[in-house]
Order: C-alpha cells, then structure tokens, then sequence
C-alpha cells in the first residue's frame, strides 16, 4: 500500500453548502444550548469540516427571551461592559439584561465559544437570535433543529 495515496480532505470556501436551521430556546439552559449552536456555525456537524474555513451554517433561534440558567446564575451572574470613561463600568444581571435585550444573553453565549478573531465574527454573523416566536427568515425554509 502507498502511503501517499491517503489525502487529507480540505474544505475550499466555494465548496460550501450552507442551510438554514431554527432552534425553539424556549426552557433550554443557555450554556447548552449555545454549545450546540456553536458546534453548527462552526461546521463541526459535518464530515468536510475544515478548521481554518468557516463550513458552518446559518442558525435562527427563536424565543430567546424565555431561555433558563441553572441554578442562581438568573439573579448572581454579571455581565461586565465598559465605557472608557472614568466611572464608566457597568455590571447587569441576566435578568436585567432580559428585560432590555433579550438577544444578547443567547447571543454572547454563543460569542464566548467560538474561535476569536475574524473566522469567528464571520460565523457569528450567521447567528440570527429574536426574542419572539417569529422570524423574517422563512424565506430560506430553515430546517427545524432539536435540541
């Protein structure tokens, strides 16, 4: 057997074929969830999934305004955001942060385990999350994902 006829497979960007998924986040943990939609924007679902390329595919999720934390994450978590100012720091609850933006407790979640840099910011921006139960994207027949 020639060792030099194994290839390893390496995904080229045209290659790609994306879909479309939603995700119900209606009582789903946050951290759970968002490990299973990272694992999708990334492509790790799929057997040509390549490290350097973003081979991922795009994910709705809905209801992201009803997700849960365990345990006494809801009312002891702090999420830290700074102006630049001088007294410009500002620390908010999940249930401060669920009052006025919903989308950002999914959505950062997400953030957090995707790689950093510019691969990441191009899967994350196929991340659509909205706070209701209804979507613009129906349009692209997205599949429904079960989690």
């Amino acid at each position: 057997m020639n060792v030099n006829s194994f290839k390893t497979y390496s995904a080229k960007p045209g290659d790609i074929d994306r879909e479309w998924f939603v995700v119900d986040a209606e009582n789903q943990i946050v951290g759970r969830l968002a490990s299973r939609i990272a694992t999708i924007l990334r492509g790790k679902h799929k057997p040509s999934f390549t490290p350097h390329i973003d081979c991922g595919d795009f994910v709705v999720v809905i209801n992201a305004d009803k997700v849960r934390f365990s345990g006494k994450k809801e009312t002891e978590k702090e999420y830290f955001s700074y102006s630049g100012y001088p007294g410009g720091v500002r620390n908010r609850t999940p249930k401060e942060m669920r009052a006025s933006k919903p989308e950002f407790l999914v959505r950062n979640a997400v953030k957090g385990m995707l790689p950093k840099g510019a691969l990441g910011r191009q899967m994350l921006s196929k991340l659509k999350v909205h706070a209701g139960p209804t979507h613009p994207h129906e349009a692209q027949k997205p599949k429904e994902l079960s989690l």
